[in-house]
């Protein structure tokens, strides 16, 4: 069991990347983490330790054992987000060792950039079951724990704001990740409607490349251009300490949410000293609301109409 008034933190996809550094963080501010992925390995074997944090030899083991080393607490649970039941384990195994869940990170996800014409059938499928439905999988598993925990918790998701560009050359991954983007804004109306101002669900998405396993090929050439995934696990600790009205239902990208709160100074994010990451996205984003926002009409619900058959 978590320590008294600890706040828990389940984060999947924390093996390696961005994962391990928002588990680590967590950790050292205070949080439970437990930290979910497929990858695992005898962490006792690894030397030297901790090993690369991008490299295959970081396992949801290895990050466990890296944040207990440091004096946090922390789980491996092994899960496989395209299979429903392992989510629901997922679920069962966090409550059953700490009691409760405060926060979720839904790290996981399956990349290809391509065109239509060169993404087969196979890698689309298997992004839409990574990113999509695990979120969406991810999210139906912990909704009955935070009804448990008074409905006063926190989801984070990785995902992007939506806008054209981003389609460019990406399709079939772009329809997965906007996916994700919309069940933050949809679940974030329904806690509005429903009265859950304890609960938010935020996306955050990066403004300038992070160092990652994606980048490590080119990394002698562009390093210049990284930033540290600190940033990322820094503005998601900001999200979490915000109001829950206040992030709740956002598309946020790291850097410019950092400097909402303040923030002007990003120099120890980046991996060159002294370098300017170049900005991967746009400093403007388009408003997704219309006029007629608040205009729902006649609303339809399918569980109503299911019980009347």
């Amino acid at each position: 069991m978590s320590r008294s008034g600890q706040k828990v933190a389940l984060i999947v996809g924390a093996s390696r990347g961005i994962g391990r550094q928002v588990a680590v963080d967590l950790a050292k501010n205070g949080y439970a983490v437990v930290v979910a992925a497929k990858s695992t390995s005898d962490a006792s074997t690894v030397t030297p330790f901790p090993p690369d944090p991008n490299s295959p030899q970081s396992t949801i083991s290895t990050v466990a054992r890296e944040i207990r080393e440091a004096g946090g607490e922390a789980t491996a649970v092994a899960v496989d987000t395209r299979d429903y039941t392992s989510i629901q384990n997922l679920l069962v195994e966090t409550i059953k060792k700490y009691g409760h869940l405060d926060v979720l990170v839904y790290n996981s996800g399956a990349i290809w950039w391509a065109s239509v014409e060169n993404t087969p059938m196979k890698r689309f499928q298997l992004m839409q079951r990574v990113n999509v439905e695990g979120l969406y999988g991810t999210v139906q598993a912990s909704l009955p724990h935070f009804r448990a925990n008074g409905w006063k918790g926190r989801i984070i998701v990785v995902s992007p704001p939506i806008y054209s560009r981003f389609f460019r050359g990406k399709t079939a991954y772009a329809m997965g990740k906007v996916g994700m983007s919309v069940l933050t804004k949809g679940l974030a109306m329904d806690w509005e409607r429903e009265g859950k101002g304890e609960m938010a669900i935020t996306s955050i998405w990066p403004a300038a490349a992070i160092q990652s396993a994606a980048t490590k090929d080119a990394e002698k050439e562009s390093a210049h251009e990284l930033r540290k995934p600190t940033i990322y696990s820094a503005a998601i600790l900001a999200m979490l300490q915000a109001p829950a009205t206040e992030v709740n239902g956002c598309l946020e990208l790291d850097e410019d949410f950092l400097r909402q709160k303040g923030r002007t100074d990003f120099e120890e994010f980046n991996v060159v000293a002294g370098s300017r990451p170049r900005r991967i996205m746009p400093k403007l984003l388009p408003d997704l609301t219309v006029n007629e926002q608040d205009d729902e009409g006649k609303r339809m619900d399918s569980t109503k109409l299911r019980s009347k058959m």
